[in-house]
């Protein structure tokens, strides 16, 4: 056992063994089921945070919500999932990988029955952080395990199943939501989870033994610096969910949890510095690979959720498509970065993987800067080669990153350092919607006033388009003049929308391009060979 693992109270661990690989080394069939098991488990957790994104009205109709109190189904699941992920690392080296996930699995799967159950909005949000938090720990757990459990040369064959799931789930969960919701009801958002979490629970629970755990953990849990990172990371999400919707600092509660988010922050990192035992080990960052993968793990949040959210919003409010149509629409993106799983993972072991991400981060720019033409016409064609290039490069740029961030680091660290790699793809997302719903809103506002200039009652063009207007809706029996003057607002109003998506795509693509000039910042890793210290 390395002194490192002795000096974190680490048991000897199964893990570190096959981290040496070899060659000549197999596959063992029991781990990969297990392991697989493990990954679906993920993949409910890591859908739940979209699958309802597009039945929200549904719901609120159901729980006789109003229209602010409904987005906290979803606020309220990513609070408490942005807790637990960097908590799971402590965990998991305390319970272990089995009971850490499949308690998380067994409480997600009683959650998702509770919701399913839910006869009021506040018994809703209650159960949705609940689900939130038991969920978040699966996902930094199966990424630990990923790079524990198999040998460096099985990498290939690994990796692109654990990348595929974490992007795939966010990006196809409107289409699920939508298809579930318009053949049965919103409640099947929810008992869809019941089987298979079932299943995942017991499957975990009896094959995996990957490691041992190590209870005495328990008697140093750091309660403080719990409560420390709950205030720092709740707040913060819930600043970035909130804020573009209420003005930022012009609302009170928005004011407040910034404040605590800033106090929580101090403490936090005061804790994790100076505590033998923090709740969370920062040391993962002093790897600069690692470090470096999380930076892009951040960019990459952004391209992931900010483009699963833009996408929708402009089929929905200028295209008028249901959430069934949008689904639709939006599974091109899914479709392509399963079909560019397998032909990533064997790239990954035979390309540089800097080269690899840049090419993915240029895919990801060229695919937005094709969306900046955007008009209010554009529908499905229009929108499929965008879509096909960030399939494909979001399979290009996650499967590099994954393995330059976690997989040159000591097997005594994986697990603290999955949670915070897994947190900063999260925060990626929080921080790029804010900015993204900040800044539409703000592109809105200039557009629609150079609009409503050049719109002035002296232009031939407004006077002939009025009556234009006003002799179609003539026959209509109202008032013909009023009503051709709402559709001429109505019209400027979606032009200046339209205006402000292309210009969040265009801001999209100077920063995707601007990762392609970082990626030589990290170092390559070393083809097969486990980190030095690794036994």
């Amino acid at each position: 056992m390395s002194t490192a693992a002795t000096a974190n109270g680490q048991a000897p661990s199964a893990a570190a063994a096959p981290a040496q690989g070899g060659a000549g080394a197999k596959l063992d069939g029991r781990k990969f089921f297990a392991f697989i098991c493990m990954v679906f488990g993920m993949f409910m957790a890591i859908l739940d945070i979209q699958i309802v994104s597009a039945s929200l009205a549904e719901i609120q109709a159901g729980l006789a919500a109003s229209a602010d109190e409904i987005s906290w189904v979803q606020t309220s699941y990513l609070i408490a999932e942005v807790i637990m992920i960097p908590l799971s690392g402590f965990l998991s080296r305390a319970l272990s990988t089995r009971l850490i996930f499949s308690m998380s699995a067994a409480g997600f799967t009683i959650m998702s029955l509770m919701c399913a159950t839910a006869s009021s909005i506040e018994e809703m949000i209650v159960y949705r952080a609940l689900q939130g938090f038991l969920g978040g720990g699966m996902i930094p757990t199966v990424f630990a395990s990923a790079y524990l459990v198999f040998p460096p040369e099985k990498r290939p064959v690994v990796s692109p199943i654990i990348g595929l799931v974490a992007t795939l789930a966010p990006t196809i969960g409107p289409t699920v939501g939508g298809y579930l919701t318009d053949l049965f009801s919103w409640h099947w958002l929810f008992l869809i989870n019941i089987v298979p979490g079932i299943f995942v629970t017991v499957a975990t629970f009896v094959l995996v033994d990957f490691d041992e755990p190590h209870f005495g953990l328990l008697d140093r849990f750091d309660w403080l610096g719990l409560l420390a990172m709950a205030g720092f990371l709740g707040s913060l999400e819930f600043v970035l969910e909130e804020g573009p919707t209420k003005d930022w600092f012009d609302d009170e509660h928005i004011v407040i949890f910034a404040v605590v988010a800033v106090v929580g922050a101090v403490a936090f990192f005061w804790r994790a510095l100076t505590r033998a035992e923090p709740v969370v080990d920062l040391k993962a960052f002093a790897n600069r690979n690692f470090a470096a993968g999380c930076a892009f793990s951040f960019v990459m949040g952004i391209g992931l959720y900010g483009l699963t959210y833009l996408y929708p919003v402009y089929l929905a409010r200028i295209r008028g498509y249901s959430a069934l149509q949008i689904g639709e629409t939006m599974f091109v993106t899914g479709a392509f970065m399963f079909l560019t799983a397998p032909i990533a993972g064997r790239l990954s072991a035979k390309v540089d993987p800097r080269i690899m991400l840049a090419v993915g981060f240029a895919g990801f720019a060229l695919g937005t800067w094709q969306v900046t033409w955007i008009t209010k016409d554009w529908d499905f064609w229009e929108l499929f080669m965008p879509q096909v290039l960030r399939g494909v490069s979001l399979m290009v740029c996650m499967i590099p990153i994954n393995n330059i961030a976690l997989g040159t680091l000591p097997p005594h660290q994986v697990k603290n350092a999955s949670g915070l790699f897994n947190l900063t793809r999260n925060l990626g997302g929080a921080v790029g919607l804010a900015l993204i719903n900040t800044l539409l809103n703000a592109r809105i506002d200039l557009h629609l006033a150079r609009l409503i200039e050049r719109a002035s009652w002296d232009r031939t063009v407004v006077h002939e388009t009025l009556d234009t207007l006003a002799l179609a809706l003539a026959p209509l029996g109202s008032d013909a003049s009023n009503a051709a003057l709402k559709q001429v607002a109505l019209m400027v109003r979606q032009q200046a929308t339209v205006m402000a998506f292309a210009d969040v795509f265009y801001a999209l693509t100077f920063l995707f391009a601007s990762l392609v000039l970082f990626s030589p910042i990290m170092r390559r890793p070393q083809p097969g060979l486990a980190p030095a210290d690794a036994h």
